[in-house]
């Protein structure tokens, strides 16, 4: 059956290959989907672990129960905000559980210093299947099968 992968915020789901970066278009990270958020809020969309909280606090890395990694990249290019517009509330090691909050967002400052909004959602190294279709998504829908 497979590890079920929610979706971490309420927005637009995309296929990753729309995502304007080759980094996550092309899979060099791992397969994956993104999403066009339309909420401030990001949450865990596994039970796991968090094991990375870039210093820029544009990525965040959970390890699933199953030994999965994930990835969640806030943005693109967002790297050079250099942390303005996250209010990350968890850190390395913590335990979460799916629906837990990991960080709040300002998109308008995103927006505002030209970087793009989509969120890729990664399964670094394993290869997935989508569940459902493209389209509107609400925070905790079933996204993909590890």
């Amino acid at each position: 059956m497979g590890e079920q992968v929610y979706s971490p915020l309420k927005g637009k789901l995309i296929n990753i290959e729309d995502v304007s970066d080759e980094m996550f278009s092309q899979r060099m990270l791992g397969d994956g989907v993104a999403i066009i958020p339309s909420d401030k809020n990001v949450y865990s969309p596994v039970d796991g672990v968090v094991t990375m909280v870039y210093d820029t606090q544009h990525a965040i890395g959970l390890k699933t129960n199953d030994g999965k990694d994930i990835l969640i990249h806030i943005g693109i290019e967002t790297v050079n905000l250099k942390g303005k517009p996250f209010k990350t509330k968890v850190k390395v090691g913590d335990v979460v559980k799916h629906g837990d909050l990991l960080t709040v967002v300002d998109w308008n400052y995103i927006k505002l210093k030209g970087c793009e909004t989509v969120v890729p959602v990664i399964c670094i190294g394993s290869d997935i299947t989508v569940n459902g279709t493209y389209g509107k998504v609400d925070s905790g829908d079933n996204l993909f099968t590890i």
